[in-house]
């Protein structure tokens, strides 16, 4: 099965190099930002082809400088303009909200760029139009050879750094032996717990590193404006913030590899949680945007679609949390307090999270007709089917390093 995948390391350039890529960044977020301004007082229509007609009509008289560029800068930028506007127009007719477009600052902690074109790979390098050779902080991680087919590459900054991304296109081949349905349980305590009683210790990133953020803000408030200090301060305040970001990414990468190479379950079943809803409440909403649900749903999904698997999501309405896993008693009341659920009716004590991930694996198996390989969906169904399971001793710890 061919996919589409990208492969993300970090640069390593001198000064001349770090230069040359801000004129690259520099370059795709001014032609973002005319071409924005073009559409906005109806001079032109967001049409990439179009838009770049007119920029290179426009170039030898009054941007000389963006030759001094690769001219795939600029006209990526567009192409992600004309997206931008394509998916503004969907979402409308369809009744979803999406924002309308907005201009780009060159205070953005992040700025990027993309290049198309000849791009060469070497073990330690790579090559770029109009860049040159770039060394590579790590080595023989992107992919080489002749059969490799490199679509673009993206150049992006963060935190003072500078990164490379790498679009290929490669043969995957899915595992065989791909069997059993598997349900996860989201949630802030624990990252992640699995129907067969894995769970995945949740780093809480943010929590850990909320005394030394607030520290370097307080500091940053109190310091002039304009002053050295405070742009110092600034830099340390992003790469606090990207520290945080890697180890949330890191361990929900480590959670769904997991899950799809080592589990190897054909049928993963996921919640569909209001997600927008939850951070309502203000006394979670911090814990819940540090757990980043989203992307570990997004991460599980093209994953599993990689491996040969499939993942399903469990109506909104459906009550897995208040769901006896053995007897099918639905709870009228449970509190988020209540950590180890107890039926009222059987007498069943379980952890809430691994009756919640069973519950869900259970609601995939009666979702779920597997026949020769294939899988066929059907709607939701009535009462869980009643299962014994083992008692609470058996839960077994994944920890994260």
């Amino acid at each position: 099965m061919l996919i589409q995948r990208a492969y993300k390391t970090e640069l390593d350039p001198n000064n001349v190099q770090k230069t040359l890529l801000r004129k690259h960044s520099g370059t795709a977020r001014f032609a973002w930002n005319w071409a924005l301004a073009r559409i906005k007082d109806k001079t032109s229509k967001p049409d990439a082809i179009t838009l770049h007609r007119e920029l290179n009509a426009l170039k030898p008289t009054d941007f000389p400088w963006m030759y001094e560029v690769s001219k795939a800068a600029p006209q990526e930028a567009l192409r992600n303009l004309q997206t931008a506007f394509n998916n503004f127009f969907k979402a409308n007719k369809s009744g979803k909200k999406s924002g309308f477009p907005k201009f780009k600052s060159r205070r953005n902690t992040k700025q990027s760029f993309k290049l198309t074109g000849t791009i060469k790979i070497e073990s330690g390098r790579i090559q770029l139009p109009r860049l040159g050779w770039l060394r590579l902080k790590e080595q023989d991680y992107l992919p080489t050879g002749k059969e490799t087919h490199i679509f673009s590459a993206t150049c992006s900054e963060h935190a003072g750094k500078w990164f490379v991304s790498v679009s290929v296109e490669e043969e995957t081949v899915p595992a065989e032996n791909r069997s059993g349905i598997l349900g996860i349980d989201l949630g802030i305590k624990t990252l992640a717990t699995c129907s067969d009683g894995t769970t995945f210790e949740n780093p809480k990133a943010l929590r850990n590193k909320q005394k030394q953020l607030r520290k370097l803000q307080r500091r940053f408030a109190r310091q002039e404006k304009g002053s050295k200090r405070r742009e110092k301060t600034r830099k340390r305040i992003a790469k606090l913030h990207y520290r945080i970001s890697c180890i949330r990414k890191d361990a929900i990468h480590k959670a769904t590899n997991w899950v799809a190479k080592t589990k190897q379950p054909k049928v993963v079943v996921l919640e569909d949680l209001n997600v927008n809803g939850m951070l309502r409440n203000h006394r979670l909403a911090g814990s819940i945007s540090d757990a980043s649900f989203h992307e570990f749903r997004f991460q599980m999904q093209y994953k599993q679609e990689w491996e040969g698997g499939s993942v399903v999501m469990a109506d909104r309405f459906y009550p897995s949390s208040k769901t006896c896993s053995n007897c099918g008693c639905i709870k009228a009341e449970l509190k988020l307090s209540e950590r180890t659920y107890v039926c009222p009716s059987c007498g069943m004590s379980k952890d809430r999270d691994w009756n919640a991930a069973i519950n869900l694996e259970q609601y995939g198996r009666k979702s779920v007709r597997q026949f020769d390989g294939r899988c066929s969906w059907s709607g939701y169904g009535s009462k869980t089917t009643a299962r014994k399971r083992e008692s609470n001793s058996n839960l077994v710890k994944y920890k994260i390093v």
